[in-house]
């Protein structure tokens, strides 16, 4: 999740969990990572939770359905294990730092033959590929950029490294300094964005609907990113596959190329 303002992911958390060995078979562990708000801005904390038990077993993940921890930027993730043992330190998100801040990553995937050499400050504490992808990440953003870059100079970078990775396999993932919120589909990523005027919502894996209106004020944007949709009623949109996008403050924002083509053709409008 990226949000606007900061919110809760108590109610698609509530369905999402429920793939984690119940309604889905992704029971090899799981996490969740929350970036602190302070007040209405996005904060540099994280609050983290992982588990090597199914989502919808564990303890924790039955605390955090009742418990609304506000974050303006989420990263969850249900574990079906591949490359790795079930343990502790191969359940997904991983959290590093980098410039002064924490990195949080999760990913959805294969990948085979990937054994990039990795000689900085960023070493895999478990066995996965997925660990092992966003050392190599976060070593190659280290050498791209001499001091903190923009959003957009990080988005431009993570374009050129991610089908690097790609190339080796299924490389769905997400990414979030705080900041933003990253997200690539080699396969199968869908999103929405919720804002006001906001409706009734029917949960696809609870028997449970909501209406967001009880929830969200007139100033509230958020932007959800999903393997599988969470709701049987809302209009969720698939991500291009191998395109890296990114959300800010609760929307997508478009690429730079893009916009340059929609100003041209706009300017194109006008002079007709």
């Amino acid at each position: 999740m990226n949000s606007r303002l900061p919110a809760s992911l108590t109610l698609s958390f509530t369905g999402f969990s429920q793939r984690g060995g119940c309604t889905d078979h992704h029971a090899d562990g799981w996490g969740i990572a929350f970036f602190e708000s302070e007040g209405a801005s996005p904060g540099k904390g994280v609050r983290y939770f992982v588990d090597k038990e199914s989502a919808s077993t564990s303890p924790i993940a039955k605390m955090l359905r009742t418990f609304p921890i506000k974050s303006h930027n989420v990263v969850a993730h249900v574990r079906k294990a591949t490359v790795g043992a079930v343990t502790l330190e191969n359940s997904h998100p991983f959290v590093r730092e980098l410039w002064g801040r924490y990195w949080v990553f999760a990913h959805n995937g294969d990948l085979k033959d990937f054994n990039p050499p990795l000689h900085g400050n960023f070493r895999p504490v478990g066995n996965t590929d997925s660990e092992l992808a966003f050392c190599w990440i976060l070593q190659e953003l280290a050498k791209s950029h001499a001091g903190v870059p923009s959003v957009e100079e990080l988005t431009l970078t993570l374009r050129e490294l991610t089908p690097k990775i790609a190339q080796h396999g299924t490389f769905n993932f997400l990414l979030s300094n705080g900041q933003a919120l990253w997200a690539h589909a080699s396969t199968r990523l869908f999103y929405l964005v919720r804002e006001h005027p906001f409706c009734e919502v029917q949960l696809k894996d609870e028997d449970l609907r909501v209406n967001l209106a009880d929830l969200n004020g007139r100033e509230d944007r958020l932007a959800i990113v999903v393997t599988e949709p969470l709701t049987t009623n809302e209009a969720w949109t698939p991500l291009a596959a191998n395109e890296l996008t990114v959300f800010v403050d609760g929307a997508l924002v478009q690429p730079v190329a893009a916009k340059k083509a929609a100003k041209k053709k706009e300017k194109v409008a006008v002079a007709a």
